[in-house]
């Protein structure tokens, strides 16, 4: 693949999806390893995509959090092997939690409780920022942690901010149906997220973490995820992520500082 802007070196393909790549490139300025995301006008482009793309560039650009990739570029491309508009953020050298999973590594319940310890975390950085920052698409995928080090199960990081929505984006009318089945709370396929539907998604994080299964491969009660015989979790675990995945966002912990709060209660 060409060079990109005249500056990014393509080294190896991330992931390719519908009108969209994601590859590790340098920078041949700063000889660093980043991320470039490729939006691509094609046949099956579509202005929300482009609008969403944007959202992402720009929600990127307004953050700054060790556990969150670093805008770095953004750029429109046209030439005869691309036309469309490119992304580049920081690379974070680590393995996603699906990769983990994948290899065959197992969590025990200290280190899920760390692993949503810190997640919680940055949620409560995004959910605090005004207008409030939804993810919209919280998934082992998304989520990238370091080997283990010592006592800690790794480093965190929230990744692939491509399906995130501010609320002041909301109110103005733009509603987008994103996520991924399984994770997605009921009302976001309605089209309705807040910071409730963030903490849904990462309880549905936690319970495959703990059952190393995808939350659809689970059984449910009332479109609720039923988990508990098949972890080895205390009650209070139990309890903690029923809560969060509760159906009815009434019934869900509401906030990632009250979610943090019975966590550690």
């Amino acid at each position: 693949m060409q060079l990109l802007a005249d500056r990014y070196e393509p080294q190896q393909s991330l992931g390719k999806k519908a009108g969209r790549q994601t590859w590790l490139a340098r920078d041949l300025q700063t000889q660093e390893l980043v991320v470039v995301k490729l939006l691509a006008f094609s046949h099956e482009f579509e202005w929300d995509d482009l609008k969403l793309f944007e959202r992402e560039a720009a929600t990127l650009r307004s953050l700054s959090h060790p556990a969150i990739p670093c805008y770095l570029d953004f750029f429109e491309l046209d030439s005869d092997n691309h036309r469309g508009f490119a992304l580049v953020q920081t690379y974070i050298e680590a393995r996603s939690l699906e990769q983990h999973l994948k290899s065959g590594r197992t969590f025990s319940e200290v280190e899920v409780k760390q692993l949503a310890k810190d997640l919680l975390g940055i949620l409560g950085y995004l959910h605090d920022r005004q207008p409030p920052v939804i993810h919209r698409d919280i998934k082992p995928s998304n989520v990238l942690l370091t080997d283990r080090s010592g006592n800690s199960p790794g480093q965190v990081y929230l990744v692939d901010f491509g399906s995130v929505q501010t609320l002041a984006a909301r109110d103005g009318g733009t509603m987008t149906i994103v996520g991924t089945y399984g994770y997605m709370p009921p009302e976001q396929f309605g089209g309705h997220t807040s910071p409730a539907s963030d903490l849904y998604a990462l309880g549905a994080t936690i319970i495959c973490l703990a059952t190393r299964l995808h939350p659809s491969e689970l059984p449910n009660r009332d479109m609720q995820i039923t988990f508990v015989d098949r972890v080895n979790l205390s009650p209070h675990m139990t309890k903690w992520l029923q809560s969060m995945t509760a159906t009815s966002v009434d019934s869900r912990l509401e906030s990632a500082s009250q979610a943090l709060l019975v966590l550690n209660s």
